[in-house]
Formats: C-alpha cells, structure tokens, sequence
C-alpha cells in the first residue's frame, strides 16, 4: 500500500489514477480525471516542502529557498519518484489492455494527485509526514542545494575573464519603512543589460544577474 494506510474513501485513489486520456466524459461534456486533484496535490506538497526548507535553513534568503523547492518539485524529479514508490505499476494495472500514451511527467503528476487524494482522504497533518517521510526520502536535498546558482558571482566570473566593466546600480526604492522594493539595473562597460527587483538590494541585484545571464547565454 503506497499510502501505508488502508484508504477511507477509495474512489479518490482510483480517481488519482485516472490522467486525462483515460478520463471519461461526463452527459454535461465534463471529463472525468486527476487534474483537480493534481492541482491540490501539488499546492500542498510544495507548502510542505516550503515549510521544510524554511525550519531547515533558518538563515538562509528568500531567493535561495524558492530556487531549492523548484528543483525539489520540478517535473523530472517528481516523475522519478513516483515511479519508484509503484505509480507505475499501479497505473499498468489500472489500465490493463487499453490503449493509453502519457506525456512525459505522467507519473509526477499522478504522484501530486495522489498526494491531493490523501489530503482529502486522510488529512494534512497525515499528508506532511507520508511527504517527508516517504517523498522527501527520494529528494536528493544535499545535492541540489550545492547547484542553486548564485546568478551575481557567474556573472562576476564572466566579466573577469572578459575583461568588462560590471557596475550594480539602485534606480529607485519603492514602498515604505516596513515594506520595500529595490529596483536595480546591472550595467556592463556602462551599458544597460538587465534590471531585478526585490525585498532588498542583494535580491534585487540577483535578479537583475539572473536576468543578464539569459539575455548574455552565460551557462549556469
């Protein structure tokens, strides 16, 4: 049993297991399948990882901790994870002899439907622990966090070994006292490339370096 628990309403499983093609259309033309449970599972695991991240890291910025739960959730790994924990055969079952052709993150999001199935089935609290006990497991935490990019130091590097001139300016500062947001441009050999915003001026300026290494196709 994928959950570890026998389910109290069963019909949601069954309905996690139904992607679109094999959905079935409803007489008011409504077709029948996980999209909306997909929609609530994916909501609720990425909660669970933000809360997660943020108990984990106490120091660490906003920016850092977005870019981490992305490479957490993203499709590919989603995917993986949930062929391992037996998406895949409980799928092939399910399915039997008919004629079915997924896209390619298919078990990723069966695996966010299931998860809005035991939300709805079981409950958070229950939802979280099956998440980081069971889901989490499967995340390589460590080494996704040594590839979260600091966009200003790449850009830093490029410029030496081009020999540019980089300068970070701060345009304007909107809000208040309590709520602020810089707006920064990033400026090479005096020219403008890019410009970012953010809560403070070294999220600003990543932004902006962020922005620059996509329009300069500086490799990250």
């Amino acid at each position: 049993m994928i959950i570890g628990r026998k389910p109290l309403n069963l019909s949601l499983y069954r309905l996690a297991l139904t992607p679109a093609g094999l959905g079935e259309e409803t007489t008011k033309g409504f077709r029948i399948s996980n999209e909306r449970l997909e929609f609530l599972g994916d909501a609720v695991l990425g909660a669970v990882i933000a809360e997660h991240l943020f108990k984990k890291f106490p120091y660490r910025d906003e920016g850092f901790l977005t870019e981490t739960r992305s490479k957490l959730v993203n499709r590919e790994t989603l995917n993986d994870i949930g062929i391992k924990i037996g998406l895949k055969t409980a799928l092939e079952q399910v399915i039997s002899s008919r004629q079915f052709t997924g896209n390619k993150s298919l078990y990723g999001d069966i695996l966010e439907a299931f998860l809005g199935a035991i939300y709805l089935d079981r409950g958070y609290e229950f939802t979280q622990k099956l998440i980081l006990q069971r889901i989490l497991l499967h995340m390589d935490l460590e080494g996704m966090i040594s590839t979260v990019t600091n966009y200003k130091s790449k850009i830093i590097e490029w410029s030496q070994k081009e020999a540019k001139a980089v300068e970070y300016k701060v345009l304007q500062v909107n809000g208040n006292q309590r709520f602020k947001e810089f707006v920064v441009e990033l400026n090479i050999n005096g020219e403008s490339i890019a410009q970012g915003k953010g809560g403070t001026k070294k999220k600003a300026e990543q932004e902006a370096s962020k922005n620059a290494c996509e329009i300069l196709n500086i490799a990250v």
